[in-house]
C-alpha cells in the first residue's frame, strides 16, 4: 500500500485518511455506547473515549503495513 495517497494534485499521508476514518468509527461507537448506557460502567468517559480512539486508530494503522 502506498504511503501517500494522491487527492487531486496533493499528496495526503495514508495515516491522515486512517485518522479521519477512525474518528468516524469512534463517533459511531460513542453513539452506540451512549445509546445503550455503557458509559454508566466507566469511571471517566473522556479518558475511555481517548483510549478507545487510540485502540481503533492503532488497529487500523496496523492494516496500513
Amino acid at each position: 500500500m502506498p504511503r501517500e495517497i494522491a487527492l487531486g494534485d496533493a499528496l495526503v499521508p495514508g495515516l491522515l485518511l486512517l485518522f479521519v476514518f477512525s474518528l468516524a468509527l469512534l463517533w459511531l461507537i460513542d453513539w452506540l455506547a451512549g445509546r445503550f448506557g455503557l458509559y454508566r460502567l466507566v469511571w471517566h468517559p473522556p479518558v475511555f473515549r481517548l483510549a478507545l480512539f487510540v485502540c481503533v486508530f492503532g488497529g487500523l494503522a496496523l492494516l496500513l503495513f
